[in-house]
């Protein structure tokens, strides 16, 4: 059964002391807290002072429609921000699940869709909810079209890339998983940047995405390792069968 979770020593150290079940707890309420505390505040027009300094302060002052820095900044912004684009994202989520269809690795199948696919509907329904427009005290450097919080473009590369490297670590040396991890979640933050800095996000507006995809991916995790627990129980009560005894 150990193959199926993760072979941390911290985590199994953790685990036999009774530990796991807090950990995970709390790696779920922390950032879901955080989101709800930061979409009441948006909602009380709390964190506009916050966004609008940080907003103003990634333009120059005589030209708001020009950000600041070099010329291949903004180029290069404009092509991180392709990163979690619908149509990279969902080559990139085909691509891995035909390695795992290869694999026969189906149970991770099933976690990649829930996570990617849940947490794109997931974000979309967030926005529906909240309705907040996009930031207009600056110029869009990308075209956009729906609402503004939060913003599904940070939130499904978050899901999609740390997913991804999820399934790529089991049963990894820990130097490869903190590796992989690593690469991940600078994708997952440099999409997010590349939001605010293209003026077509609020900062309240990544940071709730990064939140709540945080959780998403816990909870699809969870849901992913306890079908497999599942079908290792199954496996294990299913008596073998006895070959017949010779005449």
């Amino acid at each position: 059964m150990k193959e199926y979770f993760t072979d941390s020593k911290l985590f199994r150290f953790l685990s036999a002391m009774g530990f796991a079940p807090a950990i995970v707890c709390f790696a779920v309420t922390m950032p879901l807290f955080f989101f709800c505390w930061l979409a009441e505040e948006m909602m009380e027009g709390d964190t506009h002072s916050f966004d609008s300094a940080i907003m103003l302060a990634l333009r120059k002052p005589d030209n708001l429609a020009d950000p600041i820095g070099p010329r291949w900044l903004e180029k290069a912004f404009l092509d991180i921000t392709t990163l979690g684009s619908g149509t990279v994202l969902t080559f990139l989520t085909l691509a891995v699940a035909g390695y795992l269809a290869v694999k026969k690795r189906y149970y991770d199948i099933v976690f990649l869709t829930i996570s990617v696919g849940g947490g794109a509907l997931l974000g979309n329904l967030l926005k529906l909810g909240f309705g907040r427009p996009r930031p207009e005290m600056v110029a869009h450097l990308v075209k956009v079209s729906s609402l503004s919080f939060p913003s599904s473009h940070a939130m499904a590369a978050a899901i999609t890339y740390i997913s991804i490297g999820v399934l790529f670590t089991r049963q990894q040396p820990n130097s490869v998983r903190a590796y992989i991890y690593a690469i991940s979640i600078v994708i997952a933050i440099s999409v997010g940047i590349s939001r605010v800095y293209l003026g077509v996000h609020w900062p309240t507006d990544v940071l709730a995405s990064w939140s709540v995809g945080t959780v998403w991916i816990i909870l699809c995790w969870l849901f992913s390792n306890w079908l497999r627990l599942r079908q290792t129980l199954q496996k294990a009560a299913t008596p073998l069968k006895q070959p017949p005894n010779p005449p």
